[in-house]
Parts: C-alpha cells; sequence; structure tokens
C-alpha cells in the first residue's frame, strides 16, 4: 500500500467551548466520509456520549455534532497533514501540526483540553502555549486498536465532565 498524504478537518469549535479534544489526524473512513471517528469499531461517540449523557452513538453525524456545540465540546486533530500508509497512528511520518495555540487564544471559555491517544498527545503537547486554568489530560484512544476495553476507557474519559461542570469562563 502506497504512502499518501492526508489532511486533517476544520476545527468543530465555538466561542463558549470548555473541553476541546484533540485527536491526531482522521483515519481512512473518516476522511472517506468527512466525518469525524466515522468507523463502526471507534469508540469515541459512545464515551463522549456518556461523558455529556447523550447517545450520540445512535445519532445522525450531523445531529452529533449540534449536541456537541450544546455541551460546550469542541473537536480537532493535532496533525494538519501527515503522510501514511494505514489509518494507524503508529505510521504517520512527515507531520504538519496544527496552530493548537492559536485556536486556544480564541477560546475564551475553554477549561480542558483532552488528547485522545498517546500519538495526539506526543504531538499536540509540544504545540501547545503556556496555560493557566486550562486542564491537559492524555486519554487513552477511542479507537478498537488500543485494546484496554470499553470500561477501562470509559473509567478515564468520565474525568472530561470536570471541565463542562463548571460554570462562567474560565479565565
Amino acid at each position: 500500500m502506497p504512502t499518501v498524504r492526508h489532511a486533517s478537518f476544520a476545527p468543530h469549535v465555538a466561542a463558549d467551548t470548555r473541553l476541546l479534544i484533540l485527536g491526531s489526524l482522521p483515519g481512512a473512513r473518516s476522511l472517506a466520509e468527512r466525518q469525524y471517528y466515522a468507523h463502526p469499531t471507534n469508540q469515541f461517540w459512545r464515551l463522549l456520549g456518556d461523558v455529556i449523557e447523550r447517545p450520540l452513538a445512535s445519532m445522525p453525524y450531523e445531529e452529533r455534532l449540534v449536541q456537541l456545540r450544546k455541551a460546550h465540546v469542541g473537536l480537532w486533530d493535532v496533525i494538519r497533514s501527515a503522510e501514511r500508509k494505514t489509518s494507524s497512528d503508529s505510521l504517520i511520518r512527515e507531520v504538519e501540526a496544527h496552530d493548537l495555540g492559536a485556536l486556544v487564544a480564541g477560546l475564551p471559555d475553554l477549561r480542558m483540553i483532552a488528547f485522545n491517544g498517546g500519538k495526539a498527545a506526543a504531538i499536540g503537547r509540544k504545540q501547545l502555549p503556556a496555560l493557566e486554568k486550562i486542564a491537559v489530560v492524555d486519554l487513552p484512544s477511542s479507537s478498537a486498536a488500543h485494546t484496554i476495553g470499553f470500561a477501562a476507557k470509559r473509567a478515564r474519559w468520565l474525568c472530561l465532565r470536570d471541565a463542562l461542570a463548571a460554570i462562567g469562563p474560565s479565565r
């Protein structure tokens, strides 16, 4: 399989975003469908649905995005573009990262940044400026390839509720 350069999507954020979840780079299925976390075995929508207490996994994609905005949750990826043969993060090469600092600067209510998986954390943490009053957490990947099991992932992901519970701006 040849190496292909892939590009990520535009950020899904609003000015009142409190929680920003950052993945690495959309996989082949997500790129083909132009949807975050489109592969049916990826547990992202189930995990995040449990965090915001809405059945995201059973909703049409556009409704999922509406529900994220209502819950003050934003999505993006740390990688603008990269070369990759398959959807595996371990095969990502020649990374061009997004300017996370610019995005964060435009989110005055942001309380937490969460990295979905180790590759996202390794690249994304290098892109962040020094942050005050914004928690940064590393989560187990929602990918089915990360095999710790749904219950263990869910237990870790539920910490995201902290970002959504507080009222008022963070800065």
